[in-house]
């Protein structure tokens, strides 16, 4: 696996190694010791996926604390645009993103720490997204920034939202709870 540090302190891209044949393909998603010694968290708690059609728009999601979340994010069959969204307090990429294609066919993944806010962008007919989180899921902390109030360059002007990532607040409104820490917890 090869773990690159996107510009956002702490969000890594991770790319596995990926086994073709006749029979089609093999992918190793998580290695514990490897992630340990790149410094993620490797306590998941809970794992979904999404299917999702093309021009649909989903986030940008996020828990607040105390259920704030670790995230790890790949698609299994499409692509798909991906965006994390820095809402740490005193970090030095504060309110900066990251914008990377996420494919079944590349394999690669990608890790967001606690106090960055996900969505992404179908490109394909469709997608399937894995998500990996380090909590379980909180209705009461389920939260979110609208998607087109942070300067991320989607592809598209009028995505398919649902009516609640379409009423979320904006980016310049949201008072963040979080708090800027390196790797090595010192804030």
């Amino acid at each position: 696996m090869d773990f690159r540090e996107t510009d956002i302190p702490g969000c890594v891209e991770i790319t596995p190694r990926i086994l073709r044949d006749e029979r089609g393909t093999f992918v190793k998603t998580f290695h514990r010791e490897m992630f340990a010694m790149q410094g993620l968290n490797t306590a998941w708690a809970e794992e979904y996926y999404s299917v999702s059609h093309r021009g649909v728009l989903r986030g940008l999601h996020f828990q607040l604390p105390p259920h704030d979340h670790d995230k790890l994010v790949y698609c299994t069959r499409g692509s798909v645009l991906d965006a994390a969204l820095d809402l740490r307090r005193g970090s030095p990429t504060y309110g900066g993103h990251v914008l990377l294609e996420l494919s079944a066919t590349a394999g690669n993944m990608l890790y967001l720490p606690r106090g960055l806010a996900h969505g992404f962008y179908v490109q394909s007919e469709s997608a399937t997204l894995i998500y990996k989180v380090t909590s379980v899921y909180a209705p009461q902390h389920d939260a979110g920034i609208l998607w087109n109030s942070a300067g991320i360059p989607w592809p598209d002007n009028a995505p398919t939202l649902s009516p609640r990532d379409a009423g979320f607040g904006s980016f310049n409104g949201f008072a963040s709870p979080f708090e800027y820490q390196d790797r090595r917890g010192a804030a």
